[in-house]
């Protein structure tokens, strides 16, 4: 796929991100338990991408699964806590602080991998210029949480 349709996709994802927490959050007090509630959506979204797989035959290496270093396998459990969190911070902070916080934290971290070469194909060393892009995100999440 060419570049301008990953950045649609890309920019979907983002979309999609606050639409999940809300009807996470909602799932959440429905069981009033959010921990029952990531799970839930967990165990929808594993049922959802087997039935893909099983459809579209997408090929696999479990050869190439197995061969990784363990801490690989951490990014589970990171999914899980970004979700938990979400069910309980969405109803607390609202959308745009909730996602405006998520985004600063991305944005930030995003620099340190990049500028490290840490799970990036090619490094990208931290710059003035990407320094006042995060700048910029934590004065618009400072701007939602005050006014």
């Amino acid at each position: 796929m060419n570049r301008p349709l990953w950045i649609l996709i890309a920019l979907l994802c983002g979309a999609v991100l606050p639409i999940q927490a809300g009807l996470n959050a909602r799932l959440g007090k429905a069981f009033e338990n959010p921990l029952y509630a990531s799970l839930t959506s967990f165990l929808v979204g594993s049922v959802a991408l087997i039935v893909y797989v099983l459809v579209s035959g997408q090929p696999v290496s479990f050869a190439g699964a197995r061969s990784v270093p363990a801490v690989t396998w951490i990014g589970g459990v990171l999914g899980a806590f970004y979700v938990t969190a979400m069910v309980l911070a969405f109803p607390r902070l609202g959308p745009a602080l909730t996602f405006g916080l998520v985004v600063a934290g991305q944005m930030a971290i995003s620099l340190v991998l990049d500028h490290f070469n840490i799970l990036v194909a090619q490094p990208h060393p931290i710059n003035p210029w990407r320094i006042v892009g995060v700048a910029f995100v934590v004065i618009g999440v400072i701007i939602i949480r005050k006014f």
